[in-house]
C-alpha cells in the first residue's frame, strides 16, 4: 500500500507522466481505500457506527461518481479541440488527480479525529472537513499539473481542456455532495444515508441562503 501510494505521490512506475498505460485499477483502488478511510473518520463525529460506515461508503462514491459524470462532457471537449489523440494521457492525469484527492484526505484522518476531540462544535466540525478537503483538493490539481504539463507545452489547447475540467467537476461534485449528505451526522437526527431534502439543488440552497434570495 505505502509503495502504491509513494509511487502515486511521485509519478513513478506506473503511475509515470507518459506511461503507456494507464493503470485505472491502481487508480480506483487508492481513491476507494483512502476516501473511506477518511470517510469513516469524518463519520466517526457523534461516535456512531452506522453513520461512520455510511460517510465511508459515501467519500468514495463522491470522488469516484463526480469524475464519472464528467469524463464523457470532458472527452467531447477534447475531441472538439482536436486533442482525442492525447486523451489517455489526460485521463491518466484526471485519475491520478482523484486518487491524490484521496490520499491526502487519508493522510490528514489524524487531523479530523484531534479536531473532534477538541472540539463539540457541529458547524465547526463541518467548517473544519470543508478545509480539510480544500487541502486535499489542491493535492489533486498539483498531481493534475504535473500530468498535465508535457500535454500543454505540446499543445496549447491542452490548457483549454484542463480548465474546463476543472470548472465542470466543481460544479458537479458540490451538487454530488449535497446530495449525498449527511457526512459527518448531526447528533441530534437520526442516523440515515441520505436525507430528506436530498435531491434538492445546492446552487438554490446557496443563493437563498447565502445571497439572501428566493424568500
Amino acid at each position: 500500500m505505502l509503495t502504491e501510494v509513494d509511487g502515486l505521490l511521485r509519478a513513478e512506475g506506473p503511475y509515470a507522466v507518459g506511461a503507456a498505460r494507464v493503470p485505472v485499477g491502481r487508480f480506483v483502488a487508492l481513491l476507494c481505500i483512502g476516501g473511506a478511510f477518511y470517510g469513516a473518520a469524518m463519520g466517526s463525529y457523534s461516535l456512531r457506527p452506522l453513520q461512520m460506515l455510511y460517510s465511508g461508503v459515501k467519500v468514495p462514491i463522491l470522488l469516484s461518481l463526480s469524475a464519472v459524470v464528467c469524463l464523457p462532457s470532458f472527452f467531447v471537449l477534447n475531441t472538439l479541440l482536436g486533442l482525442r489523440e492525447d486523451f489517455p494521457a489526460a485521463l491518466r492525469g484526471v485519475l491520478a488527480s482523484q486518487a491524490t484527492v484521496a490520499v491526502a484526505l487519508m493522510a490528514l484522518l489524524p487531523v479530523v479525529l484531534f479536531f473532534y476531540v477538541s472540539s463539540a462544535h457541529y458547524p465547526a466540525a463541518i467548517q473544519a472537513n470543508g478545509f480539510l478537503f480544500f487541502l486535499a483538493t489542491l493535492a489533486g490539481q498539483r498531481s493534475l499539473s504535473r500530468h498535465y504539463q508535457p500535454l500543454v507545452e505540446k499543445d496549447p489547447r491542452h490548457r483549454i481542456a484542463r480548465r474546463a475540467w476543472v470548472v465542470l467537476y466543481m460544479f458537479v461534485a458540490v451538487q454530488l455532495a449535497w446530495v449525498l449528505r449527511p457526512f459527518i451526522g448531526f447528533p441530534k437526527l437520526g442516523v440515515r444515508f441520505f436525507r430528506e431534502e436530498a435531491w434538492s439543488n445546492a446552487y438554490v440552497v446557496i443563493v437563498r441562503d447565502v445571497l439572501g434570495f428566493f424568500p
